[in-house]
Formats: structure tokens, sequence, C-alpha cells
């Protein structure tokens, strides 16, 4: 069986960690942020979208992630390593290759995504999620080189967590700071049709999780203390919600304090949930229930679930929904808090303006099939906010307006 061939001195320090012990619970960080209400939105019916082609020539890019401090772009290829794109420009060397420790064959394996810590122009952390070769879901941490911001230092690479998969399939991977200073890291339920292993509605298991831990503090993290299933014990103390199918592009909004989550379905129908960062312990139903009712039964028992607030159908109007950020640009001002998406089949790109309790406004901004972009595979920002779009054809794209 192959295994993830880590240099000699990570495996030291892998082994290091395993005897620390199991991670600490601490009280750590401020109170949360109350959410705030999303504001009515605006009539855009007159708008029309218009994206810019910014790069072509990129191998299966999974993320697009704005550096901290100036305006270069990093971009997540599939097979394990991180490109920048500087002044519209793509940078030949990549800022990272690890392409010979992850597995990347299956279609939802690889590279997923990429972290800046809150405090990187200070101590230069940055965290990647991708999966070895044999198939283990990996969260690390590397540090970029202090000679040269376009380089990763490969010999900082520290092992954080790992979570064993069975399957190719939904491994999710999208992570974010919170405003408490804590990493919160999707994970899909790890394939299979239906979810053969049960995960959707095991908190224990932390597939089919949102999980929230401190990578600041513990070895090789610790656990909030203020995690939901910490003292009641049912669930694993890392897990913040569960009941996820594969949450792809999880994001957070800093002007509402919303939690974004949209849940690629099964058989029919794709979902997005929105609850704010102050409510732990949520089961989003997988796999009981897909969109707003059952998946595998006429009837069933939704007590206790939180539905989405925003749903479609497959019927042709597409196969799997690719979030997403809530816009807060310059480029396109009318267009503040709509939350953009996409279909990973059909390449069209919507905005929902939407709140806890269900959606204010649908823009379909796909006039034409020459508006597609494409087999879309993610969607990203800059430090400024701005939109971007990247699919399996290599290309990046970024959201703008037509001019009137």
């Amino acid at each position: 069986m192959n295994k993830f061939l880590l240099p000699v001195a990570l495996i030291v320090l892998a082994t290091e960690l395993m005897l620390a012990g199991p991670p600490v619970v601490e009280a750590v960080g401020d109170p949360f942020p109350p959410a705030v209400p999303v504001e009515a939105p605006g009539d855009v019916t007159d708008l029309a979208l218009e994206p810019k082609l910014l790069i072509e020539g990129l191998v299966n890019p999974t993320d697009i992630v704005g550096a901290p401090a100036d305006d270069r772009l990093f971009v997540v290829e599939k097979s394990g390593r991180v490109r920048i794109i500087d002044d519209g420009e793509l940078v030949e060397a990549p800022y990272l290759d690890i392409s010979r420790w992850v597995g990347s064959v299956g279609n939802e394996q690889g590279m997923l995504s990429l972290l800046f810590h809150p405090e990187y122009t200070e101590n230069g952390r940055v965290f990647l999620f991708f999966t070895d070769v044999a198939g283990t879901s990996h969260l690390v941490e590397i540090h970029t080189s202090e000679n040269d911001p376009n380089v990763a230092d490969i010999r900082s690479l520290r092992p954080i967590l790992s979570v064993p998969q069975f399957g190719q399939y939904h491994q999710s991977g999208s992570m974010f700071f919170g405003p408490d200073g804590y990493l919160w890291l999707s994970l899909g339920d790890g394939g299979g049709i239906g979810d053969p292993n049960k995960n959707g509605q095991n908190p224990y298991d932390l597939n089919a999780t949102i999980i929230r831990i401190d990578v600041d503090r513990g070895h090789p993290y610790s656990v909030p203390s203020d995690n939901p299933f910490v003292e009641s014990g049912a669930g694993a103390p890392e897990v913040w919600a569960y009941g996820l199918r594969n949450p792809w592009r999880i994001t957070f909004d800093e002007e509402t304090g919303l939690i974004y989550i949209p849940d690629v379905g099964q058989e029919g129908f794709e979902e997005l949930n929105v609850i704010p960062l102050t409510e732990g312990g949520h089961n989003f139903g997988w796999s009981i229930s897909e969109g707003t009712g059952c998946y595998a039964a006429d009837q069933c028992d939704l007590f206790g679930q939180t539905m989405p607030v925003y749903s479609y159908a497959h019927n042709g109007n597409g196969c799997a929904m690719i979030g997403g950020r809530v816009y807060r640009g310059e480029l396109m001002p009318r267009l503040q808090g709509h939350f953009f998406m996409a279909d990973f089949c059909l390449g069209w790109i919507r905005s929902v303006v939407v709140d806890t309790t269900g959606t204010l406004m649908v823009k379909d901004w796909t006039r034409a099939r020459t508006d597609r972009l494409g087999t879309v595979t993610t969607m990203g920002s800059d430090r400024h906010g701005e939109l971007y779009v990247a699919n399996l054809e290599g290309e990046i794209w970024r959201l703008e307006l037509e001019a009137p």
C-alpha cells in the first residue's frame, strides 16, 4: 500500500505530536460578535456581468486566495502545487510543490485549499488541506521563506490533523479564521452513494462536519472550551456542526457575522445553509435529508435539522453547487452582500441575498451559453473583496459588471 512519504524530520515531528497526548481544552478568545440583520437587497435587474479573463495556463485549480498585504493571488492546483499571480502574470516557479506527497488521482482528491494566518504578515504561517497518496486527509502548516515571499519553506511543514478516508469523493476542505482567532475547516462524508458509512449523522466522526480548533495553542492544536460538544460529550470536541455531504467552500461574512455553507447534493438537490457564527451544534440533515426534503424515503423525521435557506433541483439546472463568497469589494458597489456561487456542470453564475430565515433575492447572471465560465471548480477573493472564478480549463476570471 502506498504511504504518505514525509521527510524524516517531519516523521520525527509527527511522532512527537502523537506522544504529546490529546488536545488541551482551553478558554481562548473574545466573545462572539453578534450577527446583524441582512440588509434588504436593492434592485439589480439593470445590471449584467462581464467577467474579465485574468490568466490562463493553470492545471486543475481548486482554490484562489488573496495575499493579506499585497495584490498577489495564490492559486492552489489539485496536484499539490501552489502558484502565484502577480500583477496579472503567472509567476513561473511555484510557491510550493508537494505533488510527490499529494494523492490527486481521484476526482475530488488532491490539494484543496490554502489559508493565511490572521497574523501572516508577522509570522508567515500558511495552512494547507490535501489528501495524501494513501487517501488520508491532512491539515498542515507551513511558513513562507524569510528570504523570498514567493517561496514556501518546505522544512517548516508541520502536521496538525489527519482524517482517514475510505474513498476518493466528498473530501471537502475549505477553511477560514473567525474573529475568535480559531480555524474552521469543513470535511465531507468521505464518499459513497448515500453515505454508506453513515458519517453524516455521526458527530463523533470528523467526516461530514465543520470543525473549529485553536492552531495557536496545544500540540498540535487545542479545542476551544465553548465548542458545542466539549461539555456534553454528544460529539467529538472539535466538531462545530455536522450532517453535511460535501460542503465545498464555506465562508464567513464579517459584515453580518454569518457562515455560508454550500453543500453538494447527491440525487437531486443542491443547498446553501446559513447560520450565525455564534451558533454551534447544527445538524444539516445528511443523509436523512437532501435539500429541503427526505433523501431516500417518501417520509423521514426532520426534527432537529437545520434547513437550507436556498436550494435548487438538478433537473437540467446543474449538478454541484460551487461556493462562493459574499461580495465586499468596490468594483460592484450595488452588489454588496450578495453571495456568489456557480455550478460545476453548467458553469452559470448566480448570486443570492439570504439571511438565516430564507432567500431574499436570487439573480442569475448567465444570460446565454456564452456567459458560462467553463467547468467551474472554485471561487475566491482578493484582499479588496473582489471575486474570482477558476475552472478545470485552467482559467481565472475576475467578476466585473458590464459597462453601462
